[in-house]
């Protein structure tokens, strides 16, 4: 059987290490395990029992940090700095819901409009998940999602991205040293077919799925057709609004690092920046200046081929109209940073995501015109708003089409923050208590008397 998981270093092209496949037995036996342990376990155990395992989870995030770090540099090209810190807000994800579980999970009683006795909501664990994760946050994207649902009584059957199987059995194991039971947590490397099966089987009650947009909608058409509640979060092209700064050099390198946040391999990454006309020319400036000037210490894109595939998108911006000013050429993985301007409606890269250290800045002659243009695109994920007048920042945000909006910050995203989006970019939220309230069964318990 062809092996579709690798570690390729794309920083230098070299296969470290292949996976197996799962065969139709692992996978079977991923299903069975997980389904057992939600009936054995996750039923039976109370949240206090869940939430320390859950917090132990998190301190060996703490205790393999290093390790944990340095798998991913060689996955996916993360640099150094940024996978430690990854490792670190799993952690803290981790610490959240162990935390907050109990809290999160309790009773909530439901005021009568009349008659007698009382009424109230459970929640209680729908029993197993499957988990789609993509390749570029290994370990924040599975903490997000497994943290909530085992802290909860679900089961988790993990099915990570083919470039991350070593992260993904790292992840594991650390459910198993945490004291999971069998099963609580399993790790398959599917293919996308055995992954339809997964869906369908009926021991399997929900999915979660971040990803790409292709692949949001094919899961969906699958657990639609088998009446499967599904969470998604796909891409984003997050509008980064400039109508207002006392400092624009301080706005300027919130800029430069909403666009360059894990080399522009972020969803919710700035990447499309709409700078009001009278700040646009000294913005375009000094943000060009910035993000070109992080050109030498730039990690690698995650492959050879998510480079080429952002080279032919920018390349065809250019060819339609827009001016590039970059940093050089494509190496392999390596993609210079640049700046699109002049990219109109109707442009192909208009309405695509840049994936990768390449910005696109619009000019807006008013807010109305930075509103609009923010909320032209199919996706509808994350926005930044930076303005000196709370009024128009408050009635801005009101006005965006997106799931969530930061005003005046960047990298301001916590464990207790819900995080998800609209249109395109998927439906469902994870964190927080929106994110934890997604995969219960919200019983109704009526007693007349």
């Amino acid at each position: 059987m062809s092996t579709i998981y690798a570690v390729t270093d794309p920083a230098t092209g070299e296969v470290v290490q292949e996976y197996p496949t799962a065969t139709a037995q692992d996978v079977e036996q991923a299903v069975a395990s997980a389904h057992e342990a939600a009936s054995r376990w996750g039923r039976t155990t109370t949240v206090a029992e869940r939430a320390a395992l859950v917090r132990r989870v998190g301190e060996l995030h703490t205790e393999r940090r290093d390790e944990l770090a340095a798998i991913i540099v060689r996955e996916m090209g993360k640099p150094l700095e940024d996978a430690l810190g990854e490792v670190d807000f799993s952690a803290e994800i981790h610490a959240f819901y162990a935390d907050n579980a109990e809290r999160l999970l309790a009773d909530e009683p439901v005021e009568l409009l009349g008659g007698d006795g009382s009424a109230l909501v459970r929640r209680s664990p729908v029993g197993v998940l499957l988990g789609i994760m993509p390749w570029n946050f290994p370990y924040y994207q599975v903490a997000r999602f497994a943290a909530p649902n085992l802290a909860t009584g679900n089961t988790v059957v993990l099915k990570h991205a083919p470039q991350c199987p070593e992260s993904a059995a790292a992840i594991e194991q650390m459910y198993r040293d945490a004291g999971f039971p069998e099963g609580a947590y399993v790790n398959v490397y599917a293919t996308n077919e055995q992954v339809a099966d997964i869906i369908a089987d009926p021991r399997v009650a929900g999915v979660s799925l971040t990803g790409s947009e292709r692949a949001g909608a094919a899961v969906a058409e699958i657990a639609g057709r088998h009446l499967k509640k599904v969470v998604l979060e796909l891409g984003g092209s997050d509008p980064f609004i400039v109508l207002g700064a006392s400092d624009l050099d301080e706005t300027v390198e919130a800029a430069v690092a909403a666009r360059l946040d894990n080399t522009g391999q972020a969803c919710n990454a700035g990447k499309r920046f709409i700078v009001a006309a009278d700040l646009y020319d000294d913005f375009v400036e000094k943000f060009t200046a910035g993000i070109l000037a992080s050109a030498d210490g730039l990690a690698p894109l995650s492959s050879e081929q998510a480079a080429a595939n952002l080279e032919q998108q920018v390349q065809r911006a250019v060819e339609q109209g827009a001016e590039l000013t970059s940093a050089g050429e494509r190496r392999g993985a390596h993609f210079p940073p640049g700046v699109l301007t002049g990219v109109k409606p109707g442009d192909d890269v208009f309405h695509q995501e840049l994936f990768g250290p390449v910005a696109m800045v619009f000019k807006a002659a008013d807010e109305d015109e930075a509103v609009a243009l923010a909320n032209d695109t199919p996706y509808g994920l994350g926005s930044y708003v930076f303005t000196d007048d709370a009024d128009q920042a408050a009635r801005v945000a009101d006005r965006l089409e997106t799931g969530m909006v930061f005003v005046n910050g960047v990298g301001a995203e916590g464990a207790e923050l819900p995080f998800g989006g609209v249109k395109r970019s998927g439906f469902g939220r994870e964190l927080g208590r929106f994110g934890m309230d997604e995969f219960v069964n919200k019983k109704l318990i009526r007693t007349v008397r």
